[in-house]
C-alpha cells in the first residue's frame, strides 16, 4: 500500500477537547513521525503540527476526526513524497 508524507496543522481553541485530541493522536501513533505544540498564551490557543507518513485514507480519517472536535480546527498539507509501506 502506498503511503504519503503530510502535515496536519491543528489549532486548539477549546481546552476541554484536548483529551479527545490526545486519544485520536494516540490511536494513530504508529503513523506519526513527530509533533510540535506551541502554546500561544496571549491568544488563549495552542498550535500543533503533526507530521505523518501513512496511507491517504488513514491521513484523511485522522484529520477528519480531529476536525470534528469542538473548538479544534485541522487542515492537512500533503507532500508529493510517496512510498510503498513495508
Amino acid at each position: 500500500m502506498e503511503t504519503r508524507v503530510a502535515i496536519i496543522g491543528i489549532i486548539v481553541e477549546n481546552g476541554d477537547s484536548v483529551s479527545e485530541l490526545n486519544a485520536i493522536l494516540h490511536e494513530y501513533g504508529s503513523f506519526i513521525i513527530g509533533r510540535m505544540g506551541i502554546p500561544y498564551h496571549e491568544r488563549g490557543i495552542n498550535i500543533i503540527s503533526v507530521a505523518v507518513d501513512a496511507p491517504q485514507n488513514i491521513i484523511s480519517a485522522m484529520s477528519g476526526k480531529i476536525g470534528r472536535l469542538s473548538g479544534i480546527s485541522a487542515k492537512t498539507v500533503y507532500s508529493n513524497v510517496t512510498s510503498e509501506s513495508k
